[in-house]
């Protein structure tokens, strides 16, 4: 069974280049997203889940294989999807891995931490161009990893 890609789509900046890299190699895409932010691609599959507190995150740890790719920026997901033995990217073409996802998951619970304390961590600037430009550069960074996943035993 061919291995796919799966898409947190919700917030996700990168879609159609996802797509596009997944069309080229043959591997089918299933995107989630909540009611939202519906997101509708041809040659992917969508599927649409109750807006609320991690929906589309369970959804997608529930569909998830080894092997599989999945995008997302959310690292509670990532390390989730990890543990499946899936390979994990964020939107500007990091992948995911037991080396650094421990580090990400600290600073996660770390800016939660302040936000309890009443003090606000900076956020994350708004998306430029130039972002978008390094997400394809990248490019052979999703190709790799899905070859890799097309070539890993089920």
């Amino acid at each position: 069974m061919p291995r796919q890609v799966l898409i947190d789509a919700d917030g996700c900046p990168v879609v159609d280049l996802t797509l596009q890299i997944a069309k080229q190699f043959v591997v089918s895409v299933i995107i989630l997203c909540d009611t939202a932010h519906q997101i509708e691609r041809e040659g992917a599959q969508t599927l649409v889940f109750d807006k609320g507190a991690d929906s589309v995150d369970f959804a997608l740890v529930n569909r998830v294989k080894p092997g599989d790719v999945v995008v997302t920026q959310d690292y509670g997901l990532a390390s989730m999807c990890l543990a499946k033995c899936a390979r994990v990217l964020n939107q500007n073409g990091l992948e995911y891995t037991a080396d650094n996802i421990d580090a990400l998951m600290l600073r996660r619970y770390e800016n939660k931490k302040l936000l309890r304390a009443g003090k606000h961590p900076k956020g994350s600037p708004k998306r430029t161009k130039e972002q978008d430009v390094r997400f394809a550069d990248r490019r052979p960074v999703l190709i790799r990893t899905i070859l890799a996943a097309k070539k890993a035993p089920a």
